[in-house]
């Protein structure tokens, strides 16, 4: 059996645009939750175009876009090579996401928070964590918190997958993303074990892609390698 990347944009795309369960699974493991029922348990699917109000400002577009039954807005990336602009790139994107929930007359109190998920695959920081949460916080007590936007940047050069009992799920995704590409003939067994990691890594066969697309996933890689 041969396998793509899930870091391609053709691959990531299908994987975690295409499955409402799977993307569930990969914020639930990667997002800071830290009681049970902030937990996601359904999720709409969201233009991954974030449109501007007006044509004269900029247009973008992000990898994928959900909104849960909170009515909380989650943006993910997969983003190959850093550049000094990718953090305000990231920083614009969720505001803009946030900003578009109110229209004229709205209550400001009808806003949701918008949480960005960034999976690196490169290094960008001098600390040795891979795993990076950024909020609005008081500078002098960082338990005050303006909340509304989260960000999540994941170094996926410096992960190293360890029994971390409670966030298990947490290490089976990221070596989903760090551990299968071209060169897998044999997925470690513990990785299909799980079902949301087994039916992921379905999505990667060979096989399950058109000649175009394979063209196309081909033609990614040699632009990543160009840049």
């Amino acid at each position: 059996m041969k396998y793509l990347s899930p870091k391609a944009d053709l691959t990531f795309k299908k994987v975690f645009g295409e499955h409402p369960d799977l993307v569930i699974s990969f914020l639930n493991a990667l997002l800071p939750f830290e009681k049970p029922e902030e937990e996601i348990t359904w999720v709409e699917y969201l233009n991954p175009e974030l449109v501007p109000q007006t044509p004269l400002q900029k247009d973008s577009i992000v990898d994928v876009r959900c909104r849960d039954h909170l009515g909380r807005q989650f943006i993910v990336e997969m983003q190959m090579l850093w550049t000094s602009a990718y953090k305000q790139r990231v920083l614009f994107n969720a505001s803009k996401a946030y900003v578009s929930q109110l229209e004229r007359g709205c209550d400001y109190e009808l806003l949701q928070p918008v949480y960005s998920l960034n999976l690196v695959n490169d290094t960008f920081s001098s600390s040795d964590e891979y795993y990076h949460d950024y909020r609005i916080v008081e500078r002098a007590d960082t338990r005050e918190v303006i909340e509304g936007l989260r960000f999540i940047f994941i170094e996926l050069p410096k992960f190293t997958p360890k029994n971390y009992n409670d966030k298990k799920m947490q290490v089976l995704w990221l070596r989903y993303l760090t551990e299968i590409n071209e060169k897998t003939r044999e997925v470690p067994e513990d990785l299909l074990e799980n079902p949301e990691i087994s039916k992921a890594v379905t999505q990667l066969e060979e096989a399950a892609f058109s000649e175009a697309q394979l063209l196309g996933y081909d033609r990614f890689w040699d632009m990543v390698s160009t840049a």
